[in-house]
């Protein structure tokens, strides 16, 4: 089944990696040893789901379903992870399929974004319990006919992430894994046209840090740092995690800040073409070796611009599966507060 899977992916895999890659070939290569890799760890359980949602390919999209999006820590009184599986019965009851539980992986300490500024992707948060409790929740949904949504954040790590502790111990390949830059010569050039996502809190797009002796870019915070993802080793490791977390039962990865993947000068460095070849071609690797995992684009974009992310073009059916309408979910919450209708 595995080998039935890479043929059918492959030319996608590559159609995506090509624009992007040098050596598209050599990374598809090493693509497909971590997808063999993974699938091999694949519990039954877990090939079982995907051989029914390969049949079914259109699970996520049935009449029937109903989301119920939460934090973590606030959904059960105590228990972390292991009080949400307790909690499955009552989710039944209200008819729910699937459940977002937000954000769930290690984060550095406060000032965190939030949970968002992750220190490990490998690990929950400490307060939720350890990652054996996340396969535990996954099997309890699982049954109780839920499917688990997590957020992967894919823009950036935290600057306590091993990456970026390895690259302030001043290890080039780590170095390479961000945008480090000597002087403010290229990041003056590209804050000419980069607007400030928290220009409060946060103002400017590059942090100097002390530790490296250099600029770091930091869409975010100067805590986050912006991964390269021009590096074939990012993309590989990224890709490792969502096998990783696709292994621990997890069936939609909510794709974090996904807009801001690619960077090129003279423009805002969102929704670049790149961004969509390499979410194609995470999404034909992800399904070689766990096929019953989705994609979730969280992108906060325009709706003309937001079409992209379900594919559009050569892309079509192959990039993610869902999507966020920020335009529509921002209207929905106003009419609510506002108790205002109208258009």
């Amino acid at each position: 089944m595995f080998i039935a899977r890479v043929k059918r992916w492959w030319g996608e895999l590559i159609d995506g990696l090509t624009p992007v890659y040098p050596d598209p070939q050599v990374l598809a290569r090493r693509c497909v040893l971590l997808a063999a890799a993974a699938h091999a760890q694949r519990d039954e359980e877990l090939l079982r789901r995907d051989a029914e949602r390969t049949v079914s390919p259109d699970w996520f999209q049935q009449p029937d379903a109903i989301g119920y999006a939460a934090y973590a820590d606030r959904m059960v009184e105590s228990g972390g992870l292991s009080g949400v599986a307790k909690a499955t019965e009552y989710l039944q009851e209200l008819g729910v399929t699937y459940l977002h539980l937000m954000p769930v992986l290690k984060p550095r300490p406060i000032p965190n974004d939030g949970g968002y500024a992750v220190a490990d992707y490998r690990e929950i948060r400490d307060d939720l319990g350890e990652m054996a409790d996340l396969r535990e929740l996954t099997t309890a949904l699982h049954e109780a006919g839920i499917s688990l949504c997590l957020d992967l954040v894919l823009n950036h790590v935290a600057r306590e992430h091993e990456w970026a502790r390895r690259a302030q111990a001043g290890e080039q390949k780590y170095r390479d894994y961000f945008y480090i830059f000597a002087d403010r010569t290229e990041p003056d050039a590209y804050e000419a046209t980069l607007p400030a996502v928290f220009p409060d809190n946060a103002p400017g797009d590059f942090t100097w840090d002390d530790t490296l002796g250099a600029w770091v870019w930091t869409t975010f915070n100067s805590y986050q740092w912006d991964l390269n993802w021009t590096n074939p080793d990012v993309f590989a490791d990224m890709l490792d995690v969502m096998l990783f977390l696709a292994n621990h039962g997890v069936d939609v990865l909510r794709l974090d800040a996904i807009a801001f993947l690619y960077k090129r000068q003279g423009t805002d460095c969102q929704n670049q073409p790149e961004v969509h070849h390499i979410t194609q071609a995470l999404r034909a690797v992800v399904r070689m070796a766990a096929a019953s995992v989705a994609f979730l684009a969280e992108a906060t974009v325009a709706p003309s611009a937001l079409v992209s992310y379900l594919g559009r073009g050569k892309h079509h059916g192959k990039v993610a599966d869902l999507a966020y309408n920020n335009s529509l979910m921002v209207q929905l919450w106003s009419m609510i507060a506002s108790r205002d209708t109208r258009l």
